[in-house]
């Protein structure tokens, strides 16, 4: 599918959000007022009232009706089959938008004609000064494939003093909030079906950085992030997706020449984590025992891929969980990456 050439798309997928839909899209169409501006939600089967919801009470929003739940990736590459934009912006029906909050994404993609996606600055909902663990100031990878952000280290999330007010390449953009160019998302050939959900847009946009492309931040732009409004974070499901989407997408990205290796010591720091969580009353283990049966399954597909000569732009040289669970490092010195 190609776009058209003007035209923002703001995309909601919805599954079961009834609520969320009520709280948050008012503030939706109250900030997105803006000309060829389109505010459409595509709901993934939902058996709630959500559908109803918007019939009666948002009626100037254009509904997609899926048939089932297709999950996150599945879902949104169906949906934005159906509409045609130069920007899709990817919203989480539980996110709150503020004023001013589209027009500095848009820019940046205007000013970056390499850029694939851009990302807010993502805070909690529910602590305000603080921000939010999926995406907080821009998404970055460590060489063994570990996902954070400027202002999260695995359970420890700053609070916003502005030292993040600065706009910057990151290597992954948050599914929750950001803005694509829907040219280089239909090129790339969307989310992986496979992932269903957790992971996709790291994967997408590690594939986007392979091709060249950049992946930005701007703090012109915040949202306000409710978090595991679909899965909660002790779900013992989201606790196998993590897993086992992370080692199909390092199968997937790593260079030729470091991908056994990596992905044998990424396994065996899994198995470590999942002991870890024994030890701590937490009910890890089986989630990361399938995670990896699935994912010795699942690699098959992916064999024939090509590979990338060398790691993109924005990966960590070190290990983040060294840094932050032995020498109990909290917070990462971006330029030029160095723990602080």
């Amino acid at each position: 599918m190609s776009a058209n050439n003007k035209g923002t798309a703001i995309v909601i997928l919805n599954w079961n959000g009834c609520h969320y839909l009520e709280r948050f899209l008012p503030s939706v169409e109250a900030y997105s007022q803006l000309p060829d501006v389109s505010v459409i939600v595509a709901d993934n089967g939902s058996t709630d009232d959500s559908v109803a919801c918007l019939r009666t009470r948002f009626p100037s929003v254009r509904i997609l009706l899926l048939d089932r739940n297709y999950g996150f990736a599945e879902g949104y590459n169906r949906a934005l089959r159906q509409v045609d934009a130069r920007y899709y912006v990817l919203l989480n029906s539980d996110v709150e938008v503020t004023a001013n909050w589209l027009p500095p994404l848009i820019a940046m993609m205007e000013k970056n004609e390499n850029a694939a996606a851009c990302m807010p600055k993502i805070k909690s909902e529910a602590r305000r000064d603080f921000f939010e663990y999926a995406g907080a100031a821009g998404g970055f990878m460590d060489k063994y494939g570990y996902a954070f952000c400027r202002g999260r280290l695995f359970d420890t999330v700053e609070r916003d003093c502005g030292q993040y007010d600065s706009e910057t390449e990151v290597f992954w953009a948050a599914g929750a909030c950001c803005i694509v160019r829907a040219s280089f998302f239909h090129e790339a050939g969307g989310f992986d079906d496979a992932f269903f959900a957790h992971m996709e847009e790291i994967d997408l946009c590690w594939r986007w950085k392979n091709a060249g492309y950049s992946i930005l931040y701007t703090p012109e732009s915040t949202v306000y992030h409710v978090g595991g409004g679909m899965l909660p974070k002790d779900s013992p499901f989201k606790t196998f997706l993590n897993y086992r989407n992370n080692l199909l997408m390092m199968y997937k990205n790593l260079p030729r020449q470091y991908r056994f290796r990596r992905l044998l010591l990424r396994r065996l720091m899994d198995y470590a984590a999942a002991i870890r969580g024994l030890l701590s009353g937490q009910p890890v283990l089986k989630p990361v025992l399938k995670a990896h049966r699935d994912f010795r399954k699942m690699k098959r597909a992916y064999r024939d891929l090509p590979r990338p000569k060398d790691f993109p732009s924005c990966v960590y040289p070190g290990s983040i969980a060294y840094q932050y669970f032995v020498k109990r490092k909290t917070v990462i010195s971006f330029e030029p990456f160095r723990p602080s």
